[in-house]
């Protein structure tokens, strides 16, 4: 019954607030048609993302999980003229529709989409002298976490903005002796980050067409 009402909710914030256009609405019939899982980012949580840029004020950013390019377009259209957006996805079907979606939506010349394996990518990411970038996207694996995370810091400067999504896990994070990998994960991202004196983060927990989930968002101060 919960679930239900949290869609409810969900369903009058985007009517109210305008939360979906063609180009949204395409990326996601394309997503479901190619069998894709349907863990895209809500339109309440993409505008969210997209206000966070703004507020950013964000000329560089960088996605570490792209799916189906629902976020990366939401993301995208945060940034000024000049901007550039770097999303990484290692399942190349994914890619491929992620790319029409976002090409779709008129960004096929602001994002950059790199295939392979993240923790194999953000190395070569710094090599090319990629980074610092303002903002950075964590929505992939949630295993690799702990490894997004020490990159993320390494590829951002005083000032940039970290957001961590799916923190939550309907609960399983509290879970010490959970057996799900992306919980410890998770959980383990938590802690690290947690202990970072580069940082000052919080957790938000969040209901709605997605469940009972939450993000992390984390302001880099420092050395």
């Amino acid at each position: 019954m919960m679930q239900e009402q949290w869609s409810a909710v969900d369903r009058y914030f985007l009517d109210l607030f305008t939360l979906s256009d063609p180009a949204l609405e395409a990326a996601l019939r394309a997503s479901e048609a190619a069998g894709l899982p349907p863990h895209s980012v809500s339109p309440s949580q993409g505008k969210l993302l997209m206000l966070l840029a703004l507020m950013q004020q964000a000329r560089t950013i960088l996605e570490i999980g792209t799916l189906g390019g629902y976020s990366t377009i939401w993301l995208a259209r945060a940034l000024p003229a000049g901007g550039r957006l770097i999303t990484l996805e290692v399942n190349p079907a994914y890619a491929d529709v992620a790319e029409a979606n976002i090409a779709r939506a008129g960004f096929a010349d602001v994002v950059d989409l790199r295939l392979g394996k993240a923790l194999e990518t953000l190395p070569q990411l710094a090599a090319e002298g990629h980074g610092p970038f303002d903002l950075i996207f964590i929505d992939a694996d949630k295993r690799d976490n702990p490894g997004y995370l020490a990159w993320a810091l390494k590829l951002s400067r005083p000032g940039s903005l970290l957001v961590a999504d799916n923190i939550v896990r309907n609960g399983a994070v509290i879970d010490a002796a959970s057996s799900d990998p992306s919980a410890q994960g998770v959980r383990h991202f938590n802690e690290l980050l947690a202990a970072e004196s580069r940082v000052s983060a919080t957790a938000i927990q969040t209901v709605g067409s997605k469940g009972y989930d939450g993000f992390i968002l984390a302001l880099v101060l420092g050395d």
